[in-house]
């Protein structure tokens, strides 16, 4: 039987938001913002269920007199995207457990 998957991950924002931060460990808002192509809006919304779910850490601080959040991705949210990415190679590869 294959496993359910992460619902917070099956978000298409939610999972470039993980994707990107699996490989710089942490990035500001803009940088998610460009990588993503989302709108401010919705990438706020998305973070902040990310964070929420202890997925991701969000600092905020100031650079040159200018708000700035970042990002870092936490211990669970790795674990999180491990399984994500370990469970769905199981539906690629077949389960012989069906």
């Amino acid at each position: 039987m294959y496993k359910e998957l992460d619902p917070l991950l099956l978000s298409q924002l939610r999972l470039a938001i993980m994707s990107f931060l699996m490989v710089t460990r942490e990035a500001d808002f803009n940088a998610l913002k460009t990588q993503t192509q989302a709108t401010s809006g919705n990438l706020s919304i998305q973070i902040g269920k990310l964070q929420e779910a202890g997925y991701i850490e969000v600092l905020k601080t100031y650079k040159n007199n200018y708000p700035l959040t970042v990002c870092k991705i936490a211990p669970a949210g790795i674990a999180a995207f491990e399984a994500f990415y370990r469970d769905l190679k199981e539906y690629f590869q077949g389960n012989d457990e069906r």
